[in-house]
C-alpha cells in the first residue's frame, strides 16, 4: 500500500508484487498533514498490506526539499501507529505523470490525482524494492 503525502490530501494506492502493478484506491482528506488515522487503519485492515510505501518529495537535483521533513514525519507516524514496515520512495515527477494520465486533465479539484500519484510511487518500488529508503 502506498501513500502520496500532502497537507490537504493524501493519495492511497494498493498493489501486488506478482505483477509489480498498483491501482489507485482513494484520496484521503488531511488537515495540515494530519489524516484521519482511523480511516487509514480501516484501509489497512481491509487490504492487509505487508508493507507501506510513502513518497519522498526530493528536489530535481536529488537533494531534500523542505517538504521531505513533513513526509518523513508522516512515514514515521504511520509506522508507529500501524505496526508495519514503512519505506520511502523518490517521488520526483509522480504528480506530473499522474496529471498526464488523468481522465480529465486540468480538472484536479473534482478529480484529484493524488491516488494516481500514490500508484506511481508504489509501482516504482514494486519494480525495484532496492529503491526503498527508511523514513
Amino acid at each position: 500500500m502506498a501513500f502520496d503525502f500532502g497537507t490537504r490530501q493524501i493519495g492511497l494506492a494498493v498493489g501486488q508484487t506478482l505483477t509489480a502493478s498498483g491501482r489507485p484506491l482513494a484520496v484521503l482528506k488531511a488537515r495540515d498533514g494530519q489524516p484521519n488515522w482511523q480511516q487509514i487503519s480501516d484501509y489497512i485492515e481491509q487490504w492487509q498490506p505487508d508493507m507501506l510505501i510513502v513518497g519522498l518529495p526530493l528536489n530535481m537535483d536529488g537533494s531534500e526539499s523542505p517538504f521531505c521533513k513533513r513526509a518523513r514525519k508522516f512515514a514515521r507516524r504511520l509506522q508507529g501507529r500501524m505496526a508495519l514496515p514503512v519505506k520511502m520512495v523518490d517521488e520526483r515527477l509522480s504528480t506530473a505523470e499522474a496529471k498526464s494520465r488523468a481522465e480529465h486533465p486540468g480538472n484536479y479539484r473534482d478529480n484529484p490525482v493524488d491516488s494516481e500519484a500514490a500508484c506511481l510511487i508504489l509501482e516504482t518500488w514494486l519494480q525495484d524494492p532496492r529503491l526503498g529508503i527508511l523514513p
